[in-house]
């Protein structure tokens, strides 16, 4: 018997849905990796939050491999293609319900570039430990 479908690309229809017909505006969380079409410039940290809205996302069509749009960045126009298996969440802005998911777990372009360690790497050290085993002592100064 062959494998069903995942129902990942069915539930974010379900709550696209959902929060239209209660007035909510949908957000999608993604995880950015080299099949996603999206403007690089507002990626941070792998990841890119879109509103997918019926005001901000045109020709929107959701289907079980890819969610595709138009939208515009700072006045100009973009289409966006993104695998559904990279979608993280689905919410509302106004309240934050909604649901998470798994994604297709590959290194991202930010990851293999590995600004995400050098970040880690270059926190500060730890301050010395004070002199005197590393107790503060008050003095009382006149």
């Amino acid at each position: 018997m062959a494998e069903p479908a995942s129902t990942k690309p069915y539930l974010l229809r379900a709550l696209y849905e959902w929060c239209v017909d209660n007035g909510y505006t949908p957000y999608v969380s993604v995880v950015v990796d080299p099949n996603t079409r999206v403007p690089q410039e507002y990626v941070r940290n792998g990841e890119i939050v879109l509103n997918v809205g019926p005001l901000a996302a045109h020709r929107l069509k959701m289907g079980n491999e890819f969610i595709e749009f138009a939208a515009r960045f700072g006045g100009v126009p973009r289409d966006l293609v993104i695998p559904v298996g990279q979608v993280a969440a689905i919410y509302a802005r106004e309240n934050g319900h909604g649901m998470s998911f798994e994604i297709d777990r590959r290194e991202t372009p930010w990851e293999a570039s590995g600004e995400g360690v050098a970040k880690v790497e270059a926190a500060p050290p730890e301050p010395p430990p004070a002199p005197g085993g590393g107790k503060r002592k008050l003095r009382v100064i006149k």
